[in-house]
């Protein structure tokens, strides 16, 4: 893996871009049941669907409009240790087109939970978004009942803006609670000694 391939690197994760040799732990991560449970329908995704749609818009990423310099995207986490593929981080921008408010995203295989790791990536994507991309404000969303990606948010940094509602198609237990929406911006997160 080169140094160009790497976006960030933390005391325990390395961020890098993703690459065609990681499409079984793509498919691997996107079927696991219990990582898919708050998250589009509920439901694992296909396999063909990770192999023909997902990880080719993940290797694409760079150059997404808005990004000229190919900066946000979606990047693999790997153990900085041993190199173990343990999931994905993103930032994006909420606007096609805008760089100046960016969503972060993040999907961790179940036996990177409950060890910081989460947090850890968030946090490191975050302030790259801030001091290397100029994005103002990050934003975050998940259904009110997943405790733990709230806690996520909340321990990098972001607060909680608003609950809303929306329509599925597909009815996930614990949609009728509604999302939740996090954020903070540039200057909250250098108040916070993120800067």
């Amino acid at each position: 893996m080169g140094d160009a391939a790497i976006l960030v690197r933390t005391e325990r994760l390395v961020l890098r871009r993703f690459t065609p040799d990681d499409a079984e732990r793509l498919v691997a991560l996107h079927g696991d049941p219990d990582v898919m449970h708050f998250i589009d329908t509920g439901r694992p995704v296909p396999r063909t669907e990770v192999l023909e749609r997902t990880l080719p818009e993940f290797i694409a990423g760079p150059g997404l409009p808005g990004d000229p310099v190919g900066a946000l995207g979606v990047w693999a986490a790997e153990l900085a240790a041993n190199g173990e593929f343990i999931g994905w981080f993103s930032l994006r921008p909420t606007t096609p087109g805008r760089m100046a408010e960016a969503e972060l995203g993040y999907r961790l295989r179940r036996a990177a939970w409950g060890r910081g790791y989460a947090t850890e990536g968030a946090r490191a994507v975050i302030a790259y978004g801030f001091a290397e991309l100029g994005v103002r404000r990050v934003t975050a969303t998940t259904m009110t009942v997943n405790t733990g990606s709230r806690r996520v948010m909340e321990k990098a940094g972001l607060r909680h803006v608003r609950t809303f509602f929306e329509e599925w198609p597909d009815y996930i237990e614990g949609a009728e609670l509604g999302d939740v929406e996090y954020a903070v911006s540039r200057g909250e997160w250098e108040c916070l000694g993120g800067g």
